[in-house]
């Protein structure tokens, strides 16, 4: 009997055992599962932060590369700016000196001003004066020119034989007009009108310019005898 009871009590702490040892080991299958899962948590919670990580590392890469990027073109921004300040000094005395210049100049320009202003009011005086004074008629050159015609026309030239006798038909012409008729160039042809005046063949009004220049009358006669004896 007694052992009997032995052996149920054996068996029950058996089943109890077997119990206990059911359920340590389910809850040892639990917490290895919990521990699975948080290792899975915190291994997807590590590479997540690794990749931040990562991130945040190629953003500080960047921005460290644009910092060295904006300290080059800094540095040369600022020799630039040196540069350019420097450049605006020397303009600032090239203006300085050119204004300088600017006044001596202004200073001669007043001065040919008045110059200037001087002449001309001594020019009016001056076309006053002229104004003012009496017109003195010209004094004619009176030459003696030989009564007979072949001694009246010897001295003169070809050319200054065909003058007088353009004069006398076509009537008083000027210097230019007679340069014309004889092809010399005007100053040949002014010196040798001037030359025929002064030698009493020609009467001469100067009362405007170019002066006109006319035969005189004897010198007319002389020339009609000498047409008429031909």
């Amino acid at each position: 009997m007694y052992a009997d009871v032995s052996l149920i009590v054996a068996i029950v702490l058996l089943l109890v055992s077997f119990g206990f040892a059911t359920l340590y080991y389910r809850q040892i299958k639990r917490a290895r599962k919990s521990y699975e899962e948080a290792r899975s948590a915190v291994g997807d919670v590590v590479i997540s932060f690794g990749r931040q990580l990562q991130r945040q590392e190629n953003k500080l890469g960047a921005i460290a590369y644009k910092t060295e990027v904006f300290s080059s073109r800094s540095g040369d921004h600022k020799k630039k700016l040196k540069m350019h300040t420097k450049q605006l000094s020397d303009l600032a005395d090239q203006m300085e000196s050119f204004t300088g210049i600017e006044k001596k100049v202004m200073a001669q320009i007043e001065t040919m001003s008045k110059n200037v202003d001087d002449v001309i009011t001594k020019q009016e005086s001056l076309a006053k004066k002229i104004a003012e004074t009496p017109i003195t008629p010209e004094v004619r050159i009176k030459a003696a020119i030989p009564i007979k015609r072949e001694r009246a026309l010897a001295p003169l030239t070809e050319t200054e034989l065909i003058v007088l006798e353009a004069l006398a038909s076509e009537g008083e012409k000027t210097a230019p007009e007679i340069k014309d008729k004889i092809k010399l160039t005007r100053e040949h042809t002014a010196r040798l009108m001037k030359k025929l005046y002064e030698k009493g063949y020609l009467e001469r009004d100067s009362g405007k310019m170019p002066y006109t220049y006319r035969i005189k009358d004897e010198m007319k006669r002389i020339l009609s005898k000498t047409e008429a004896k031909t």
